[in-house]
């Protein structure tokens, strides 16, 4: 839930007005929406070169896995996969917290990972090189912004 929302939220249960220690947190979520937007705006440009980065390095670091056993469907079922883990991360960028990577159930994916018989370790160690590949992409102070985001997905799936 975005800061604006939460604020809300809770204002309204509470029937009362916005604080003004409430008010300052939205002011300063939309000082640095341009920032969030730019970021997320590059981590998109540069999904497949992020994308492809990131499996290059993980396929060096764990080359006996199913994603890079020759069989093209585990390998493009990977690469859809971090795809998708990339964009939570830019979704989550662009609200300012977790909760897009909270919403599409961490907990559900790390389960459906395990019953399809994918090492969590190996998601781990992936996300993880996804993560160096994206940070690759941007400014020491945008890559600190973002990698809090992957780092929330690699405890998720440990």
């Amino acid at each position: 839930m975005s800061i604006i929302t939460q604020s809300i939220a809770n204002a309204d249960r509470e029937v009362r007005y916005l604080n003004p220690g409430e008010l300052s947190a939205i002011h300063d979520f939309y000082q640095s929406g341009s920032e969030r937007l730019r970021i997320a705006a590059i981590l998109s440009v540069h999904e497949s070169q992020i994308v492809e980065k990131g499996s290059r390095k993980f396929w060096e670091r764990c080359p006996i896995t199913p994603s890079n056993c020759g069989n093209p469907v585990y390998q493009a079922s990977c690469l859809r996969d971090q795809s998708w883990y990339l964009r939570l991360v830019t979704y989550a960028v662009v609200v300012g917290n977790v909760e897009p990577i909270e919403t599409s159930g961490i907990r559900g994916a790390k389960a459906m990972y395990t019953s399809l018989g994918v090492p969590l370790e190996n998601l781990v160690k992936c996300m993880g090189c996804l993560k160096e590949a994206a940070l690759e992409m941007l400014p020491y102070d945008d890559g600190l912004e973002v990698a809090s985001y992957f780092d929330y997905i690699i405890q998720g799936m440990k």
